[in-house]
């Protein structure tokens, strides 16, 4: 028996789905703190006793190099009276971490190695209440955090979804991107749900009409499909554009490693829930998600080059600009969408047209996620 033909048009989440605060609640605990999150990126911690801080879900996690030069994450609370240990977002510590509420001090590796009149307790076994641990996994040189008690397999859900969409495993690799350095970070507030930050990103129905910028540098985008629709594709630079810049001039020359297949195009991979990840032929574009409210969401996206570019101090300014920009367009665009998910016009939601059909498997993705909680 033949199956019916797909509709042309398929529809998207409720608009409570982008407003209400209880289903947030129950994406950050089951959703945000329970796959893995891409927290820090591993280079911003080079040195022993350097942190970084990172809200994931309803936490706030501190991300630690220790001594022996190993990353650690624990939640960034304190055993005692739960006082917030680390207050700044970033730091470095020469010996301990040391709350600074009642002075319980902790080591690199999470031990609690000290407390005022501690030691009047010999009941208290000082190994019972160090840091609570967090799961970290590092790709792609960045620390991947999981709250979840028994995380999900990163391999499964991390790894392969990005091998899955480029369709080969190496290729990802083959841009090294945990051996280039940063060469900007821009930080967004963007009043919007997080799931439609996703859904803008993984679409090109919009390229055409916001984005004249990246059209011209990849004129395939003005059809409307996203180079996510397809497995294994990467959207081809136009005949007369050199780089992935804002004027299509040239950029910094090919990363080594990279194949024929992979010059001259852009890769892109959305990977569950917060990572999207840009890869073309001179650097790598990634932004890390950090949904904070129902409507507000941070985004910072680091763009990352070979380090003979930025140790030259070589001006990147024009690659830059090219993503900037689409952030800025794209962010605007969402800002717009977010007031109209409260309206009654969108209480049973919108519609996808062909272009956009890939969107519902992320809905659904959403939607069992949840149900499974």
């Amino acid at each position: 028996m033949t199956a019916p033909p797909r509709p042309s048009l398929l529809p998207t989440l409720p608009g409570s789905a982008y407003t209400d605060p209880e289903i947030f609640r129950r994406e950050q605990e089951l959703i945000f703190e329970r796959r893995w999150f891409c927290a820090v990126r591993a280079g911003d911690l080079l040195t022993p006793g350097s942190f970084r801080t990172a809200t994931v879900g309803r936490e706030n996690v501190l991300v630690i190099r220790g001594r022996d030069g190993r990353l650690r994450a624990f939640l960034n609370v304190c055993r005692h009276r739960g006082a917030r240990l680390c207050t700044e977002e970033a730091g470095e510590v020469r010996r301990n971490l040391r709350c600074p509420y009642h002075a319980w001090s902790y080591a690199p590796d999470g031990r609690l190695v000290a407390a005022p009149n501690l030691r009047e307790l010999p009941d208290v076994e000082r190994r019972d209440y160090g840091l609570v641990p967090v799961a970290l996994r590092e790709w792609l040189g960045y620390a991947w955090l999981c709250l979840a008690d028994e995380p999900p397999s990163f391999e499964e859900t991390v790894v392969d979804a990005v091998t899955e969409r480029l369709g080969d495993p190496l290729t990802v690799e083959r841009y090294r991107p945990a051996d280039l350095v940063l060469g900007r970070r821009v930080g967004y507030r963007v009043r919007a749900n997080w799931k439609l930050i996703v859904e803008n990103f993984m679409e090109c129905y919009h390229c055409a009409t916001i984005h004249p910028e990246l059209v011209g540098v990849l004129p395939e985008f003005a059809g409307g499909y996203a180079a996510q629709s397809y497995v294994g594709h990467g959207a081809e630079f136009a005949e007369d554009v050199t780089g992935f810049t804002v004027d299509g001039g040239a950029g910094f020359g090919r990363l080594p490693g990279l194949t024929d297949a992979q010059d001259r195009r852009y890769f892109a991979a959305t990977v569950r829930p917060q990572v999207f990840l840009n890869l073309v032929p001179d650097h790598v574009i990634l932004h890390r998600m950090f949904p904070l409210a129902v409507d507000l969401t941070v985004v910072e996206c680091d763009w990352l080059y070979a380090a003979e570019v930025v140790d030259a101090g070589v001006d990147v300014s024009r690659s830059v600009e090219l993503f900037h920009r689409v952030n800025e367009q794209d962010f605007a665009a969402c800002e717009r969408t977010q007031p109209a998910m409260s309206s009654r016009a969108y209480r049973a939601g919108g519609v996808l047209v062909p272009t956009e059909h890939h969107l519902a498997e992320f809905h659904g993705w959403v939607r069992g996620l949840l149900s499974a909680g």
